[in-house]
């Protein structure tokens, strides 16, 4: 039986008052739980599941989840390498666009590199097929699918730079193309990509058959309470069986999904000049700790805290930096918060620590590992690390 990893242990969210401020913690017995949902897939279907890097990169991590899952996917040689040093298996890479100096060192790490375009395939072919390793190609493509609301993370939107459309690939010559990748998907179930696998075959069916593998991409939401893995792998299998390929999925969120929380301290309250609207200052920053809150945008969740009006109390959080527009959101709680307060973000552990920035001057979160109760203290920033970036 599934068992999904859908809240944190009480003994990690007690340990959290013990950690530095801001900080992510990150559960091992969550993160082992998803990793188990994950390689039942595997074995069931015989599809090869890699860990999205972009999504979640903790390498200390790292153990916990390469003793199940195939590899990782890349997006730059710094990920790449990465995946190569600190993770093993399988690596591939996609960019939208490479340069020769780039590409000269993923040829040296990378299993499967994935071209955006025909356009740079046919640039870089010939340095590709005389390359001593063995390593496979494959094109992006665009099945004009659209199954994500949000325009941001929307690969098929019109217009859109990511993959090759079907009308543009129809005439290209795939010879030493030995494989198809595609991504429609953003947090969502097994039937957004019944949809977008019956798009895929309609526009691309024709290429399939010459295929040795099919990348169907990340946003997999399997590890998600409520996910249909039976389904999933009902589709899977009959994909395979009949196209006679290998299958790949790169999911970033589900291995991380409800495996982290984030911890924050109130610094200040003062008035908002609203009629029941206080303002609580934190010591983090959306800008900075937490920026999918204004760039998807949405609105977390606090371990204790409600909707506005749902509680007495009604709080707008705010954060460190100097952006005017640095607001995390409004919430309500039973109590006054006071100064010296730390509040729990949940899920945070996933698109959460890769894209941390130093703007401001504002430190970057620590990070714990939390196992069994027990804090494994990871990383602890400073000044270094916003000089380091700057020259």
């Amino acid at each position: 039986m599934i068992e999904y990893a859908t809240t944190l242990s009480a003994a990690t969210v007690e340990l959290s008052q013990t950690v530095p401020s801001p900080c992510f913690v990150v559960e091992q017995q969550a993160l082992e739980r998803n990793v188990s949902i994950l390689e039942q897939v595997q074995k069931q279907t015989g599809a090869k599941i890699l860990l999205a890097l972009k999504g979640f990169a903790m390498f200390s991590a790292f153990h916990i989840i390469n003793k199940a899952l195939a590899g990782t996917c890349a997006s730059s040689p710094d990920e790449a390498r990465l995946g190569r040093e600190e993770f093993g298996g399988e690596l591939h890479t996609f960019s939208p666009a490479y340069t020769e100096e780039t590409l000269d060192y993923l040829l040296t790490v990378s299993d499967h590199i994935i071209f955006n375009s025909v356009s740079q395939w046919e640039r870089f072919k010939d340095i590709c097929l005389k390359h001593s390793r063995s390593i496979e190609f494959g094109i992006r493509i665009n099945p004009e699918h659209s199954e994500t609301k949000t325009a941001l993370y929307d690969p098929c939107r019109p217009g859109s730079r990511l993959g090759m459309r079907a009308d543009a690939l129809s005439h290209a010559d795939l010879a030493g193309i030995s494989g198809l990748h595609f991504h429609t998907l953003c947090e969502q179930d097994s039937y957004a990509l019944e949809r977008t696998l019956r798009a895929v075959e309609e526009k691309f069916g024709f290429f399939l058959p010459a295929m040795k593998w099919v990348n169907f991409g990340g946003g997999h939401h399997i590890t998600r309470p409520g996910y249909d893995v039976e389904h999933l792998g009902s589709l899977i299998t009959d994909f395979r069986k009949r196209y006679a390929v290998e299958v790949y999925l790169e999911p970033g969120e589900a291995v991380a999904l409800n495996a982290g929380i984030f911890v924050t301290t109130v610094l200040d309250i003062i008035d908002s000049g609203e009629s029941g609207l206080k303002i609580a200052i934190l010591d983090c920053s959306a800008s900075t700790h937490l920026p999918d809150v204004l760039e998807m945008p949405y609105r977390p969740n606090i371990i204790g805290a409600g909707e506005p009006g749902e509680k007495p109390h009604i709080y707008r959080l705010g954060g460190i930096s100097c952006l005017a527009g640095d607001i995390i959101g409004d919430f309500s709680f039973d109590e006054p918060l006071s100064v010296g307060e730390k509040l729990i973000f949940t899920d945070m552990a996933h698109y959460t620590m890769v894209k941390t920035t130093t703007f401001n001057g504002v430190r970057l979160p620590s990070i714990v590992l939390s196992d069994n109760g027990r804090i494994k203290h990871i990383k602890r920033f400073g000044y270094e690390d916003f000089k380091r970036r700057l020259s």
